[in-house]
């Protein structure tokens, strides 16, 4: 079923003018890596803040409020030239593993994300101290691991064989 899919996706009118104009696809990809480096800075340092690492004189709420809008705002340039990126090579992305294991860090990226900022709008103060501190803590390990393994994924794509 994915292969039809692909096929008829390949086959359609976006996705040959994106073939056919062979500046496209490079141009994209720039956006798409400068994005990645714009959310790559913002989670870095929301969680080094929750590691301890900097801002000491900020709040984690802070932090949130400060860098929140930028991992938004790039997350919506990553969806819309991620997604012309597929339709302009859909063999490349849709049938390809290290695609797949790509969107499911993403999935649980955006996941520890949310958990991470998300009880902030409820409680300035949810994360600052005690058990609840430990627990941002490791949330902040595994974030950190998980987006670069988003990163190291989506450069592999280009060397997987599908």
């Amino acid at each position: 079923m994915i292969d039809r899919f692909v096929t008829w996706l390949a086959d359609s009118p976006v996705s040959v003018t994106i073939g056919a104009h062979g500046w496209i696809t490079p141009a994209v990809q720039t956006v798409h890596i400068l994005a990645i480096a714009v959310i790559m800075a913002a989670i870095l340092m929301t969680n080094l803040k929750a590691l301890g690492a900097v801002g000491a004189e900020d709040t984690i709420l802070g932090f949130s409020r400060r860098y929140a809008p930028w991992i938004g705002g790039a997350l919506i340039v990553l969806l819309l030239s991620g997604a012309t990126l597929i339709v302009g090579e859909p063999r490349r992305s849709l049938e390809n593993p290290v695609f797949i294991l790509k969107m499911g860090l993403l999935c649980v990226a955006l996941l520890l994300t949310a958990a991470i900022h998300a009880p902030l709008r409820r409680d300035a103060g949810f994360w600052q101290a005690g058990p609840r501190l430990a627990v941002l803590r490791g949330m902040a390990v595994v974030s950190l691991g998980v987006w670069a393994g988003i990163v190291f994924a989506g450069r592999w794509i280009a060397y997987a064989v599908t």
